[in-house]
């Protein structure tokens, strides 16, 4: 049985994938879907996700709304195929990379530039697990990455979520700064000087210790890259835990049911040992991160001396 003529998809997702009936076209032909999404990305591109309607596209394209609503049947569905044409697929770079960490890193570049190019994209809120050919396609790069990693799906999932989370983080941030610099004229480097500046005077070290040193040190005007340093310690995080289970399910199976027999793992010598290499890899970890915190403190204190000289 052919399944998929038994799904009953919303208009815009059947569109993404181009299962979608088109619509009866009257005598002027020039209209399609693909010029509909095209101009409405144009528009987001250039006033932001809020200039988008299907009276502005339908305008920009010299044709009346009603028009519109022959091939998209509501703005939902135009936002759903803007975001699979703003997106695009993912780069060659992450399937190509030597190391599923490389290849992670390249995942996480390669949507921050999407989201760089395309701010708006941001604004689309996230409604469940993807459902559309473009998003499948960069989960399915993601996955390809973590297919030498014996981990199960679930855990995968996580991973990806997890890169996800830190790359919308940091591109909110950059759009914060780009908005920030196009109202103003100024660059975020004399954004982070002027608060950062204001800051000092305001924030004592009575009152806000901390604070008042991360002021001191100069890490409100950092030349290091956040989002370089927080992917990399994320990804620390995530290499450090795939190394403590290096006998975890097969990622070419699907995730069995809980085995009762599992109780009895506890015993074999190989559980054991796994547990050994995860309390090594654990206290590493620790090691490293201490000594991360060192070196940040032996910074801020230098930072501090000269600027006290």
């Amino acid at each position: 049985m052919d399944h998929q003529t038994d799904l009953e998809l919303p208009r815009g997702i059947a569109l993404a994938w181009g299962v979608a009936a088109n619509p009866q076209r009257g005598p002027r032909r020039e209209l399609t879907i693909e010029q509909i999404v095209e101009t409405a990305v144009r528009i987001a591109d250039q006033g932001g996700l809020s200039a988008v309607s299907m009276s502005s596209v339908a305008s920009a394209l010299g044709f009346t709304p009603m028009s519109l609503y022959r091939y998209v049947s509501a703005k939902d569905d135009l936002l759903l195929l803007m975001q699979e044409e703003g997106i695009g697929l993912p780069p060659e770079s992450i399937r190509e990379a030597s190391t599923p960490r490389d290849a992670l890193v390249d995942y996480a570049k390669g949507m921050l530039e999407i989201y760089t190019e395309h701010p708006w994209l941001l604004e689309i809120p996230v409604e469940g697990p993807p459902q559309t050919p473009h998003n499948i396609a960069w989960l399915d790069a993601a996955l390809g990455a973590l297919a030498p990693v014996r981990l199960g799906y679930g855990e995968k999932l996580a991973i990806v979520l997890a890169i996800v989370a830190q790359v919308r983080w940091n591109a909110t941030i950059l759009r914060g700064y780009a908005t920030l610099a196009g109202t103003t004229g100024r660059p975020s480097e004399d954004v982070d000087a002027t608060i950062a500046a204001r800051l000092t005077e305001l924030v004592s070290r009575e009152e806000f210790p901390y604070a008042a040193d991360s002021l001191l040190s100069g890490a409100f005007q950092a030349q290091t890259d956040p989002f370089v340093f927080g992917l990399d310690r994320l990804l620390d995080g995530v290499m450090a835990y795939i190394e403590a289970h290096p006998t975890g399910s097969d990622p070419t199976e699907l995730p069995a049911s809980p085995d009762p027999l599992d109780a009895v793992a506890a015993k074999d010598e190989r559980y054991q040992e796994a547990v050994k290499q995860r309390r090594e890899a654990e206290k590493k970890l620790r090691d490293a991160r201490k000594k991360e915190h060192e070196r940040f403190r032996d910074a801020r204190e230098k930072a501090g001396k000269q600027r006290v000289s």
